[in-house]
């Protein structure tokens, strides 16, 4: 794609940015909004005072536009209904907002702002991790200037010709990580995220004494939240097994680096880390996400090689050694879906996001 002209410059009224509530949405905006400030741009975002974006955009030095929304998708019917009746007047009201153009991470914070830069033919980019977009994505798609995927499948929810195979930003650290040569020890990574998995922590705690009982040798690093956290320490000490318990992990990419197998999640954040490092999973979907996505992206790593898909309803303690055993006794097995984890590595997608943006702006103006 060739290169902007350097003689033709962003428009003055700068970015704006729409996607709020989880991590998933917020995180990766804040990436791409940090590369755009680097390059001297002015970016502010869009959001509402009940989401993670409340906290973490003004920290990070970005000015946030409140707004009032509710979701539409996986909620009470008075909860939509009350929705649709306050949505015109909410995306009324960002029609005061005329910026270069939209980045877009999905999520009902998106809707009004994005309607709105749509109704002011305002280039909108979206970026859809998720191998199945989400609800927003999903309604706006025909009408996206363009649209930055985690997975090929994804295309198809597209116009043709619009789409990009970027990636989700990940931290640097992710890709640094080398390939870890197998030990006699397998190190085994275990997290259900920040908050913890109650199923995960439940099948982990019925699995420490069978993994005595088939005596594979094995090290254990589990995040367990902090709800479970000290009745999971005081079982995990008497199991008698290698490694520890955690309510959180601080670093992250230190515990993929040590790790030979992980299990956790599916979200796009979780399995754009595991692609990142190159590390083989065990994929237990959530399975109260908003269109199963996380199933979908789980999916999509198992087909590629990288993951095994083990469902949330049938993971117990008994299942999961069999899994990690069958992994870990096939030659060489690891060590092939660690190969393959990685070609679902995208670096570099917030500097791509903010090209494209750079770009759209000016064929706009």
């Amino acid at each position: 794609m060739p290169e902007p002209s350097p003689q033709l410059p962003v428009p003055s009224p700068g970015f704006l940015l729409a996607g709020g509530g989880t991590g998933g949405h917020v995180i990766p905006a804040l990436a791409v909004a940090k590369e755009l400030r680097q390059r001297g741009h002015d970016v502010f975002f869009v959001g509402t005072n009940r989401g993670l974006e409340a906290k973490l955009v003004p920290q990070s030095g970005f000015r946030l536009e409140m707004i009032e929304i509710g979701g539409l998708n996986r909620v009470s019917f008075g909860r939509r209904i009350a929705t649709l009746l306050r949505l015109p007047l909410t995306t009324l009201g960002c029609m005061r907002f005329q910026p270069a153009a939209v980045f877009s991470m999905g999520g009902y914070v998106a809707g009004p702002p994005v309607m709105a830069a749509l109704l002011r033919r305002v280039p909108v980019v979206v970026m859809e991790p998720n191998a199945v977009p989400g609800f927003t994505n999903r309604v706006i798609g025909r009408f996206v200037t363009r649209a930055l995927i985690s997975f090929p499948e994804t295309a198809g929810y597209f116009p043709k010709g619009r789409t990009e195979l970027t990636g989700l930003p990940v931290r640097e650290e992710f890709f640094r990580i080398p390939p870890k040569p197998r030990g006699a020890v397998l190190h085994l990574l275990i997290t259900g995220g920040s908050q913890g998995s109650r199923t995960l922590n439940r099948a982990a705690r019925e699995s420490w004494p069978l993994f005595r009982k088939a005596g594979l040798a094995v090290r254990i690093v589990h995040q367990s939240g902090t709800t479970e956290f000290e009745a999971l320490r005081a079982a995990f000490a008497e199991s008698g097994l290698e490694g520890e318990v955690l309510p959180f992990l601080v670093d992250m990419p230190a515990a993929f680096r040590e790790a030979d197998l992980a299990v956790c999640r599916s979200g796009a954040g979780a399995v754009s880390e595991l692609a990142a490092a190159g590390k083989p999973s065990i994929l237990v979907p959530f399975p109260f996400a908003a269109d199963d996505h996380q199933t979908r992206n789980a999916e999509a790593l198992e087909r590629g090689g990288a993951a095994r898909l083990v469902r949330d309803a049938e993971l117990t303690g008994e299942r999961l050694v069999a899994v990690v055993r069958e992994l870990a006794e096939t030659a060489g097995r690891l060590e092939t879906m660690a190969e393959a984890a990685r070609q679902f590595a995208r670096p570099g997608a917030a500097a791509r996001a903010a090209d494209i943006l750079e770009q759209v702006a000016r064929d706009f103006h």
